[in-house]
């Protein structure tokens, strides 16, 4: 069965998987996508670990691995390379019925003017990554954590010149007020009807500045303005500086209360962002179950 034949099915709730970063963090490793090369046992056990739970989606550990955020980054990385070795350690943890979708994000610049990168540069690095991850065999393309609507609509226009993939796009919300806000002002209704004109399958929000509960209110916004299938992977609530380091404390039963009612407001794909893991995502399945 294929990923747009499991979209088009009956099936009212369909699981995707949590953090990679913050996992990766706890253990004391570094975050991103250069752990699939410098720690591939280590993200490889963390997908097998969501893979265990009963979910339906992997995302790969390729959020920002596309060539203008690591050159801009300064980060000695093949973008071939990063990419390809994302892709082969999510499938190798995939159990049987499970999909991988690959996982693309900003180019780590604003866009011009207000800053040095021109659409055309972005749109070609999202292009470049979104045909490498189609190339390793990902089932779809999730482009997530977006606060540039702009950007977001030139990523899935890239995505749907290089391949015929299924893709999901997410954007980062500071606030669920005055019709939620991303940090450029985008407002929700606005974004889920720009990506879905974009070519985008599925949309929705994800990480930004709101908990699960507030989430749902963004879901709701969203859920009104399109007929395509919505998206939710919030934070564990909401982060706090703690000896200089971001803690999302969240439990994972309050989490999976938080996501039920993104469910409730319209949310069909539901998972983790930032602080969540295998034990949220657990909790989720358990408490929300399929449908």
């Amino acid at each position: 069965m294929s990923l747009a034949t499991l979209l088009a099915s009956d099936r009212k709730v369909i699981f995707l998987d949590g953090a990679m970063g913050t996992e990766l963090g706890k253990a004391g490793l570094e975050m991103g996508g250069k752990a699939n090369l410098s720690a591939p046992e280590a993200v490889f056990a963390i997908h097998q670990s969501y893979a265990a739970c009963g979910i339906d989606m992997l995302i790969t550990n390729t959020f920002t691995m596309n060539r203008a955020n690591i050159e801009s980054h300064g980060l000695d990385i093949d973008v071939r390379e990063v990419n390809l070795t994302g892709v082969r350690l999510a499938k190798q943890a995939a159990l049987p019925g499970q999909y991988v979708l690959g996982d693309m994000s900003s180019a780590g610049k604003l866009l011009k003017p207000l800053g040095p990168l021109s659409e055309e540069e972005a749109f070609m690095a999202f292009k470049e990554q979104a045909g490498i991850l189609a190339e390793a065999g990902v089932d779809g393309i999730i482009i997530e954590t977006m606060f540039d609507l702009r950007e977001a609509v030139c990523a899935v226009k890239a995505v749907k010149e290089a391949t015929s993939l299924l893709v999901i796009a997410s954007m980062a919300f500071n606030t669920a007020a005055d019709g939620g806000r991303t940090v450029m002002g985008n407002r929700a209704a606005d974004c889920a009807v720009a990506l879905v004109e974009a070519g985008a399958d599925v949309v929705g929000a994800n990480c930004g500045s709101l908990d699960p509960h507030e989430m749902a209110q963004v879901i709701t916004l969203m859920r009104e303005a399109v007929t395509v299938d919505i998206v939710a992977q919030p934070n564990a609530g909401k982060g706090r500086l703690v000896d200089k380091d971001l803690v999302f404390d969240m439990t994972a039963q309050a989490f999976a209360a938080g996501l039920k009612e993104c469910v409730s407001a319209g949310a069909r794909l539901v998972g983790g962002c930032c602080g969540t893991s295998p034990e949220h995502i657990r909790a989720a399945v358990e408490l929300i179950g399929r449908g």
